[in-house]
C-alpha cells in the first residue's frame, strides 16, 4: 500500500488567477515570492517562522516599498509546485505528502533551512520521517528514486539517493520466503473479493503463488541509466547471484535498445543500419547505453546467455561501440561458444570494405580466445575425464571442443557459397579446431565440398591443400561413398577414400570371425555336438542371429566391393585419356592389372601377384578363422566366400 502523510488542519486558502497564487486570508498580502514564471502573493509573517532563508532576506531586503518586498528563488529544487506545498506547510493548510512529492519537498525544506530551530515539527524533520516510511516499501522507493533525477544534485548531497538504492538493493536481495517485502504489480494489489473464500461463514485470503526470482526486474527497468547503474552495482556488492544480475540487464537492455530485438536477415539489417529505426540524433545515446551495459555485464563465464552477448555484439556493430565493449563482448562469448546457436553466430558484416556477406574476422576472434581458454583448461589439469564406457561403447563424449568444432562445421558450411570468402581466411577458421576434437570430418568434409562447388575456378594444389583439412579416415560410410563419387575432389583424395574404406572393410571381416571363433570354441570347446536341454532354446536363438549379422556382413561386403570396382574402372578410363596411367599406378603403388575388388577375379588371382594397398595393409589382411590359413595376400572377401 502506498504511504501517504497528511500535513495541516486549515481548508484550502490558495487559488490560482492566471499566473499568480494569491492567499485569501483577509489580509493584504506583504512579500511577492517568484518561483520560474509563477509568483505568490503572501504574508511575511509566516515564512519567516519557518524558514531562516525567508527570515534573513526579508531584514536584508532594501527595496522602494517598505510595506511589500519580492523575493525570488528561480532554482528551488522542484520549481513552483514544491514551493506551493512549503507555502501550504507555513500556513498550516493541510496538504498531501507522497512518495511522488516527498523528495523534492525535503530538498526544498533543506534549501529554505527549515529545520527545527524555527519551529518545532518543521518541514525538514516532517520529511524525513515519511522517507524513512518510504524506504520500508519497494514500489514507493521506486518512485522516490525516479523523482530524484530532478533534484539529483540536492538529492545526492543530502544522501537521498543512496539511501534509496541500499533500501532498493537489500530488497532485491532478500529471500521472499522469510522476508515479505511489498513489490508492485499483481503482488500488491489489495485482494479482490474473487480472491478471498468462504470456510463456515468465515472469509479466509487466499494463499498468493509464489514469487520468482526475477520479480524486481521489470520494476528497476523505468530508472534512467545513472541511476540504474548504481542500483545494479549496489546490488552486486550484496553477493546475489550474477544469474540474476545478468537477468536484470537482459530485461533493460530489450526495453531500451530497440535495435537489439531485430534478427539477423540483411533485409532487416540493411534496414537497421540506414538508420531509419533509430535516428541520428540518439544513436549516441543509444551508443552510450549499450558501452554502460556491457560494463555491467558480470565476468563469470555462463552467467549472461550467448544469444544476448551475440545479439549486443552486432549492435554494438551498427552503433559502432567502442573497440574496448566489442572486445570485451568478443571475450565473454568465446569463453561459453559451446553453448552458441549457429543462427546467433551468423553476423552479417558491417565494415566499411565489405569483402564478404558474413563477419568472418570477428568468429576467428572468438573462436581463438575460446581455443586459448580450452588450452589452459588443460593445461591446468581441469580438463573433461572421459568416461571408460563410451570409449568402449565406441560414443564419444561431447566435450566443448566437440560442441564447437560442429558449430564451426556448421558455420564454414554456411559461409562456404560467398564467393568473395578467400581461401587463407576459409582455412583459417577450419584448421583453429584440433583433430581430436571431431569423431568423424563429415561436417568438414560438407563445408569444403560446398565451397569446392562455390570457387571452381581453384587450381589443383589449392583443392589438394583445402582437402587437407579433412581426415579421410574419419568419414562415415555415407560420407565415403560420398566423396569417392564427387568430382569436385582431387583425384589423390579419391584414391585415399578408397583406400581407408577398404582397409575398414578389412578390419572389420577379420574382427567378425575372430569373434565368431572366440564364441563357437566357447560354446563347445570340446568340438561335441551335445547342446543342454536347458540351454537348447538360448543357442538356437543366438545361432541365428549369428546368421543374420553374417548375412548383413556379406550383403555390405558386396556392394562396397561393387562400387570400388566400378570407381577403378572409371578412374582407369579418366587417366587413360589423359596419359601417365603408369606413373599414376606407381605413385600409389597400384598394379594396372590387379582387380582385387572384382568378386570374379578375387578367387583366380595369385598369391604372388601385387596387391592393392599390399604394402600397408599386410597387417591386417592375413588372419585365422578357426578352419584353415590364409596367405597374405588374399582380400578379406576370399576369406568370408571360402567359410
Amino acid at each position: 500500500m502506498a504511504c501517504i502523510m497528511r500535513l495541516g488542519s486549515k481548508s484550502e486558502a490558495f487559488h490560482l488567477d492566471g499566473q499568480t497564487w494569491l492567499c485569501s486570508t483577509g489580509l493584504s498580502s506583504d512579500v511577492i515570492v517568484e518561483v520560474g514564471e509563477m509568483s505568490f502573493h503572501l504574508h511575511k509573517f509566516p515564512l519567516l517562522s519557518r524558514s531562516r532563508v525567508i527570515e534573513n532576506l526579508i531584514k536584508d531586503y532594501s527595496g522602494g516599498d517598505e510595506k511589500k518586498c519580492v523575493l525570488q528563488f528561480h532554482d528551488l529544487p522542484g520549481g513552483a509546485k514544491t514551493f506551493l506545498l512549503v507555502a501550504k506547510f507555513c500556513y498550516g493548510i493541510r496538504f498531501e505528502l507522497t512518495a511522488l512529492t516527498i523528495v523534492s519537498l525535503r530538498c526544498a525544506a533543506e534549501y529554505l533551512q527549515m529545520s527545527e530551530d524555527h519551529g518545532e515539527g518543521n518541514l525538514i524533520a516532517q520529511t524525513e520521517n515519511f522517507l524513512n516510511e518510504i524506504f520500508s516499501n519497494w514500489t514507493d522507493s521506486i518512485k522516490a528514486l525516479e523523482t530524484c533525477e530532478e533534484v539529483l544534485p540536492y538529492a545526492q548531497e543530502l544522501h537521498i539517493v543512496s539511501r534509496c538504492i541500499n533500501s532498493l538493493a537489500m530488497k532485491a536481495c532478500a529471500d521472499l520466503s522469510l522476508f515479505g517485502w511489498p513489490m508492485s504489480g499483481s503482488g500488491t494489489a489489495a485482494q479482490s473479493p474473487e480472491d478471498t473464500v468462504l470456510w463456515n461463514g468465515i472469509s479466509a485470503a487466499v494463499k498468493p503463488p509464489p514469487v520468482s526470482e526475477d520479480w524486481w526486474y521489470e520494476d528497476v527497468s523505468v530508472l534512467r541509466l545513472s541511476l540504474y547503474k548504481r542500483l545494479i552495482l549496489a546490488v552486486e556488492s550484496s553477493g546475489i547471484k550474477p544469474e540474476r544480475i545478468a537477468g536484470s540487464l537482459v530485461h533493460y537492455a530489450k526495453k531500451h535498445l530497440p535495435l537489439l530485438g531485430r534478427q539477423s536477415s540483411f533485409q532487416n539489417w540493411d534496414h537497421a543500419a540506414s538508420g531509419s529505426t533509430v535516428s541520428a540524433l540518439c544513436d549516441a545515446d543509444q551508443r552510450n547505453l549499450l558501452e554502460e551495459i556491457v560494463a555491467l555485464i558480470p565476468n563469470q563465464s555462463g552467467a549472461t546467455p550467448i544469444n544476448f552477448l551475440l545479439r549486443l555484439l552486432r549492435t554494438s556493430m551498427i552503433l559502432h561501440a567502442s573497440s574496448s565493449c566489442q572486445e570485451k563482448l568478443e571475450k565473454q562469448i568465446g569463453a561459453q561458444l559451446d553453448q552458441a546457436a549457429l543462427e546467433d553466430l551468423l553476423i552479417p558484416n558491417m565494415g566499411y570494405s565489405v569483402e564478404t556477406l558474413y563477419d568472418i574476422d570477428c568468429v576467428q576472434r572468438i573462436l581463438d580466445h575460446f581455443v586459448l581458454l580450452d588450452h589452459e583448461a588443460v593445461d591446468s589439469g581441469s580438463n573433461y575425464i572421459v568416461d571408460e564406457g563410451q570409449l568402449m561403447g565406441g560414443s564419444h563424449p561431447m566435450t566443448p571442443m566437440t560442441l564447437v568444432a560442429n558449430l564451426v562445421d556448421g558455420y564454414l558450411a554456411e559461409v562456404a557459397p560467398d564467393v568473395n570468402l578467400k581461401l587463407p581466411k576459409f582455412q583459417s577458421l577450419a584448421a583453429v579446431i584440433p583433430d581430436y576434437a571431431r569423431p568423424l570430418d563429415d561436417g568438414i568434409y560438407r563445408a569444403i565440398d560446398i565451397y569446392l562447388k562455390a570457387h571452381p575456378w581453384l587450381t589443383d594444389s589449392e583443392r589438394e591443400q583445402i582437402c587437407r583439412l579433412m581426415n579421410c579416415q574419419k568419414l562415415s560410410l555415407e560420407a565415403s561413398t560420398h566423396a569417392t563419387q564427387n568430382e569436385r575432389l582431387p583425384l589423390r583424395v579419391i584414391v585415399q577414400v578408397l583406400f581407408f574404406e577398404q582397409l575398414r572393410l578389412r578390419t572389420s571381416i577379420a574382427g567378425w570371425f575372430f569373434v565368431s571363433d572366440n564364441l563357437g570354441n566357447s560354446q563347445n570347446p570340446s568340438g561335441n555336438l551335445e547342446i543342454p536341454r536347458n540351454n537348447a532354446c538360448a543357442h538356437v536363438g543366438t545361432t541365428q542371429d549369428h546368421f543374420l549379422a553374417v548375412d548383413d556382413i556379406m550383403e555390405r561386403v558386396s556392394e562396397l566391393e561393387k562400387e570400388c570396382l566400378s570407381m577403378k574402372e572409371e578412374l582407369e578410363k579418366l587417366v587413360k585419356t589423359k596419359g601417365g596411367w603408369n606413373i599414376f599406378l606407381k605413385k600409389f603403388s597400384f598394379k594396372s592389372k590387379s582387380k582385387s575388388c572384382d568378386p570374379k577375379t578375387a578367387k583366380s588371382s595369385d598369391s604372388k601377384k601385387s596387391k592393392p594397398y599390399d604394402s600397408n595393409t599386410s597387417a591386417t589382411a592375413s588372419f585365422t578363422n578357426g578352419r584353415g590359413n590364409h596367405n597374405k595376400g588374399e582380400s578379406g572377401l576370399q576369406v568370408l566366400k571360402e567359410n
